[in-house]
């Protein structure tokens, strides 16, 4: 494996980490799923990397800054590895 297939592995996830965010923030407006497994395990991988952020940045209402400015850094970032290889 060289350089540039562990940079497209590493973009792939961080991409595949953003999606999770947009499916957790899809899942919020249906509290009643909350309950099911799935969307606990959606929860607990998203909320290590949402959290740190969110004590910078508090929701406002119903709208998480937050939340959107991570899936937002995660894609920018892999969009950023992919071009530097």
């Amino acid at each position: 494996m060289d350089a540039g297939q562990l940079v497209g592995i590493i973009a792939t996830f961080m991409e595949a980490l953003a999606f999770l965010l947009v499916a957790r923030a899809l899942v919020s407006w249906f509290p009643d799923l909350r309950r099911h497994q799935i969307v606990q395990l959606l929860f607990d991988v998203t909320d290590p990397i949402v959290e740190p952020l969110r004590k910078i940045i508090p929701p406002i209402g119903v709208l998480d800054l937050s939340l959107m400015l991570t899936v937002f850094v995660l894609f920018a970032l892999a969009e950023a590895l992919r071009a530097a290889v």
